[in-house]
């Protein structure tokens, strides 16, 4: 099986067509950086109460991962995946149940954590699209508290995506076919699996023409407020008046970032002239998505490639369009 047979293939950049950026995180909510090595070595596994049956581990599932990229990719390098965690779950070893906390020796605490997201950036494998160099990227999201782990061993839920990330600002460009998020599975085997076909069955060069094409189309400063008023009023709509538009899924907080980026980003903000493109509004959004908790990242962020689709289907083929119009 091979990633490069299904039109995924190794590009040469031109280095001096590329924006040069600081490195920054590809999410931030309340998350950390941990590395494999930890994940593997300082960590407890979980397991399913009723049966002491064993959870995959999140080391399992990321590991999983490399070793199927590197497999398709024939990959001689070393790719390092980029771990963040949230929620750490805090225990100790029997030993020391009768201690207070602040008299525990290191090797006396135990800890997991509750959700886990990563990234593997094949930098070999790139696109350049209005100077952001994009680099192909796979990975996954684990969240523990969407498992029953009170019960039997059962069907174990995980996330996996393919897409693009882009270098300048580390935002993740997933298209709706990139992303699987409701995967259950039972066994190592199984997850490969998945990947493998996830991988394949990927369509890159649609997903690169429709990212090219948020250029065909832009906002005037009127407009743009516009599309922001109606964004907000969105969530206050009833249920029956919600079914007929777009699902957006945005909040509040985050189409406040989006507005003062609009004016400030580095990278993305207005033009001279006051408009923006569909390009750069995309990147705002995915830039505000970051915000968003581990288990509902990679959701809100398809939804936000879906959402400037629909509003250039709209514009290209003249539809009405709530958020328009």
């Amino acid at each position: 099986m091979n990633l490069i047979s299904n039109n995924i293939d190794y590009q040469i950049i031109d280095e001096s067509e590329i924006i040069q950026f600081p490195r920054r995180n590809f999410i931030e909510a309340n998350t950390i950086e941990v590395s494999l090595e930890h994940l593997k070595n300082d960590c407890i596994v979980p397991v399913f109460a009723k049966d002491n049956e064993c959870t995959i581990s999140h080391y399992e599932f990321i590991n999983s991962t490399l070793e199927v990229v590197e497999d398709v990719l024939n990959y001689q390098g070393i790719l390092k995946p980029d771990i963040r965690a949230s929620h750490v779950i805090k225990g100790r070893t029997p030993n020391a149940i009768f201690k207070s906390a602040k008299e525990l020796l290191e090797d006396e605490k135990t800890i997991y954590y509750e959700r886990i997201a990563f990234v593997i950036e094949i930098p070999e494998i790139s696109e350049v699209i209005n100077g952001n160099r994009i680099n192909l990227s796979i990975g996954g999201v684990r969240a523990y508290n969407q498992e029953n782990l009170f019960s039997k061993k059962s069907i174990e839920k995980f996330k996996i995506f393919i897409g693009f990330q882009n270098t300048v600002c580390t935002n993740l460009c997933i298209s709706t076919d990139g992303l699987i998020d409701d995967l259950r599975i039972s066994s190592i085997l199984e997850l490969k699996a998945k990947i493998y076909e996830l991988i394949n069955t990927y369509k890159k060069k649609e997903h690169l023409m429709t990212m090219e094409q948020m250029f065909n189309f832009s906002f005037t400063e009127t407009q743009f407020a516009h599309l922001i008023g109606k964004m907000k009023l969105f969530p206050y709509l009833t249920k029956e008046e919600k079914h007929k538009l777009f699902p957006l899924a945005i909040n509040d907080t985050q189409l406040n970032i989006v507005i003062k980026d609009y004016h400030n980003d580095t990278y993305f903000a207005k033009a001279e002239d006051n408009t923006i493109n569909f390009w750069n509004l995309y990147n705002l959004m995915t830039e505000a998505n970051k915000s968003t908790y581990i288990d509902s990242n990679l959701e809100k962020n398809v939804n936000a490639y879906e959402f400037v689709n629909h509003l250039a289907k709209s514009l290209k083929n003249d539809e009405p369009n709530y958020f328009i119009h």
